[in-house]
């Protein structure tokens, strides 16, 4: 049994992650500012359901504040740390770029340190398609991202190279992980999978931002779990995506949901961002190769899987603040 530090650990993939080192059998200590990025009533629930499980404990601290982290400090020792805290989201960014560098990067900076003071063996980095902005896809890990399009992007490469420097330096062995297109249960209300499955089942206009054939590689939260649990392994500093392989149009998700709600969508368009990719696919060679790891749950079980979540958690599901 091993005991694991994860970070924002009342987030979406996060918890998710969590929740499957606890089924391993391992100890988690969870740390969360628990901000109004977005709705807390899902980090909430989130949470919940963590704290309910043997072997869970939480501190509610922000990692960019570093002497926040003392009571980590003292808890340990972590056979590694799965660093997720983040402000994520690629319009709010360009709203507010220094609150995401402030935690995208001041907190990594924290917890790059914590690693090397306390003699961590491993670090998982969560990072993200968004680097790839400008790219021709299939989108591979040796392509060059210097030219991000968002500051949401530009705090994630730059935690990605405080990352190499921390193993080039003091010899951390860290995983980055670039993160495409994650949904399923209790998402993120900012990202369309949800605030569209919402939407749809509740009869209210659905905002497409262009014409809908904006492409994305939809991955299953279950399945980035497992691969981020998968990165714990030791391998240096590696870069890898975890993606679905299959990217499909904005549009095919609408259609999958009406499907699964039961009732058409009421289509409102509007103009597209700039800082929106036109498309995302991961190339998932990388992964496989390093990690064993390929997606599992198509897009279609997986809206599935979501809308019922939605059918059941409704009550106040409904009210979600899913943004403009």
């Amino acid at each position: 049994m091993a005991h694991y530090l994860v970070t924002g650990v009342a987030g979406f993939i996060a918890a998710r992650t969590a929740a499957l080192l606890l089924d391993q059998g391992h100890q988690v200590t969870g740390v969360d500012n628990l901000n109004a990025a977005y709705d807390v009533r899902l980090k909430a629930y989130r949470l919940r359901r963590l704290q309910a499980r043997a072997g869970f404990r939480f501190w509610r601290l922000d990692v960019a504040e570093r002497g926040a982290l003392e009571p980590v400090r003292r808890h340990g020792p972590y056979d590694g740390i799965v660093h997720l805290a983040a402000r994520a989201g690629v319009r709010a960014s360009v709203d507010d770029p220094w609150a995401y560098y402030r935690t995208n990067v001041v907190g990594t900076l924290n917890i790059l340190e914590l690693a090397r003071e306390l003699g961590v063996p491993k670090v998982v980095l969560a990072s993200t398609s968004s680097v790839y902005a400008g790219l021709t896809p299939p989108f591979r890990e040796d392509m060059p991202t210097d030219r991000p399009l968002s500051p949401y992007a530009a705090s994630k490469k730059a935690a990605e190279v405080l990352a190499y420097t921390y193993h080039a330096l003091h010899g951390l062995d860290v995983t980055v992980l670039r993160y495409f297109t994650v949904y399923g249960p209790a998402g993120r209300p900012d990202m369309s999978p949800l605030r569209f499955t919402q939407w749809i089942c509740e009869g209210r206009p659905v905002r497409i931002f262009g014409d809908g054939s904006q492409q994305r590689d939809f991955t299953y939260v279950d399945d980035i779990a497992r691969g981020t649990v998968a990165a714990l392994r030791p391998l240096g500093y590696a870069i890898v995506n975890l993606g679905n392989d299959r990217p499909r149009p904005l549009m095919d998700l609408v259609h999958l949901i009406e499907r699964h709600c039961g009732r058409p969508a009421r289509l409102e368009y509007a103009d597209r961002h700039p800082a929106d990719m036109p498309h995302t696919w991961a190339s998932i060679t990388k992964a496989a190769r390093l990690l064993g790891w390929r997606p599992q749950v198509d897009l279609d079980e997986g809206v599935r899987r979501l809308v019922a979540w939605y059918r059941t958690e409704r009550a106040w599901a409904q009210d979600l603040d899913t943004g403009p």
